[in-house]
């Protein structure tokens, strides 16, 4: 044990004390000095192997390939340790006390934080990720051509975009801006435009994936344009899903798409249904089988039957992109310990699932029990309304809550009907109780909520008269 007198706690690394490959975490004594415990190197190992694996998902989410993010990995050292060292900031009563982290604690203290980096460096985060400490160099291009709308063309009067000293990601970008000598914008930009893309869509596509501005108009944008159209995708949705998943133009129609959905197809999916699903979800056909049979598996594994299996995958073609290890089998769990069916629930809201348990799902049964309820009536109201979960505290359930103790309804009303919590309080909840209430009956909640206009009035009518 070695007593330092610093007078604030600090996390120290070993190399700064000349021991390399250890960290050294403080902690206050009573009279004042600090107690300094190991964190022993091999968990150390582990810990950056947990926050690369974060960071490689957080920016394939942000619609990195596999390989580039890779590559910015292995130029991301300082950033991974920077990422390591925050973990034993933000927890570091968990490692004074001798516990390791979970994966989960893990992914819950660094995704919040690279959240906040998107948001303040947005297309530039690979640069800052690989040259942490030290931000990149910003960068403006010095003009951007203007000319007006000729016979044929598009104008490109835009505002100099930002971007970074990065050679291929300014030639990516210039194609977007660049007049040829004939007056026109390159033919796939013109095509794009034409499907009803704006230009500065483009743009923000070419900044998060550099290849799509190389992609030839023939060979690659406008089959796979076509390809979706044919499925009976709507024209004015085709720069939504360009733009959610811009990798489709760089996928083989014969040799990946066409079997991917036919793979697909036999897993469930409803051919029918295609343009919906894709509209949903662009990147469901970038996946590959085997990432797409784990998840059918698991869901046949928590019970579903093939139909089930089938409209859940058709509803929510994104449950596909969530980690079966990492977030759909621990969330099952946690339902599972509130005694929940979890097959019902996944059927009716596997929306759910994409959830954080620390985030999302604890705060809301804390809140339950909170206010009186018990146990087994939260498991009740997941059953019976399993999107519950979704709902925001602060902006949704809150408000909701306080207005409903000032109505006439005992706390159990909620059990029968959580689904109040899925409507709008200033446009439905607080309307229609007020109508009732000054008819002077009382209708359950569900009936004052769920009914139509016209059964509404009707079942008000029938009341007052049965009162008279």
């Amino acid at each position: 044990m070695i007593m330092i007198g610093f007078d604030m706690m600090a996390v120290l690394l070993l190399t700064e004390l000349h021991v390399p490959q250890k960290v050294f975490l403080c902690r206050a004594k009573h009279d004042g000095s600090f107690i300094l415990r190991i964190v022993p190197p091999t968990l150390l190992a582990a810990e950056k192997e947990e926050a690369k694996a974060v960071l490689t998902l957080f920016l394939k989410k942000q619609g990195l390939s596999n390989a580039v993010a890779v590559r910015t990995i292995n130029k991301s050292d300082a950033f991974v340790d920077h990422l390591v060292a925050r973990l034993h900031s933000v927890h570091k009563s968990r490692y004074l006390v001798g516990r390791e982290l979970t994966t989960l604690e893990i992914r819950d203290a660094l995704i919040p934080y690279l959240e906040t980096v998107l948001d303040e460096y947005g297309p530039i985060m690979v640069d800052v990720v690989e040259n942490f400490p030290d931000p990149p160099v910003i960068e403006k291009l010095e003009e951007v051509v203007k000319q007006p709308v000729v016979e044929n063309s598009v104008a490109s009067v835009s505002p100099p975009i930002p971007t970074t000293v990065d050679a291929k990601k300014l030639k990516a970008l210039a194609r977007v801006s660049d007049i040829l000598p004939t007056g026109k914008l390159p033919s796939h930009i013109v095509y794009l435009v034409e499907l009803g893309m704006e230009l500065e869509a483009i743009r923000e596509v070419i900044r998060k994936f550099p290849a799509f501005a190389y992609y030839s108009l023939e060979g690659k944008i406008k089959p796979v344009v076509e390809f979706l159209l044919d499925l009976g995708v709507p024209k004015q949705d085709i720069p939504t899903i360009l733009s959610k998943r811009p990798q489709l133009c760089g996928i083989s129609l014969t040799d990946n798409l066409i079997p991917t959905m036919t793979f697909l197809e036999e897993l469930g999916v409803d051919k029918k249904q295609w343009a919906k699903v894709i509209y949903r979800f662009p990147p469901l056909l970038t996946y590959s089988r085997q990432k797409l049979q784990s998840t059918v598996d698991f869901l046949y594994g928590m019970g579903l039957s093939a139909e089930n299996v089938s409209k859940v995958l058709t509803r929510c073609p994104n449950i596909i992109s969530y980690s079966v290890e990492e977030k759909l089998r621990p969330t099952a769990e946690y339902f599972r310990s509130l005694d929940v069916d979890v097959a019902p629930l996944l059927y009716r809201a596997p929306q759910t699932f994409g959830l954080s348990i620390e985030g999302n799902l604890k705060p809301v049964t804390k809140f339950f029990l909170e206010r009186g309820y018990s146990m087994e009536d939260v498991a009740t109201m997941i059953q019976r309304n399993g999107a519950l979960y979704t709902f925001s505290l602060p902006d949704n359930m809150m408000p909701k809550w306080e207005f409903f103790l000032t109505m006439v309804y005992p706390k159990s009303e909620l059990v029968k009907f959580p689904q109040y919590f899925g409507y709008s309080l200033e446009e439905r909840i607080k309307p229609r109780y007020e109508i009732m209430t000054k008819c002077g009956v009382k209708l359950l909640l569900n009936q004052m909520l769920s009914l139509s206009e016209e059964d509404f009035h009707k079942l008000l009518k029938k009341k007052m008269e049965k009162n008279t």
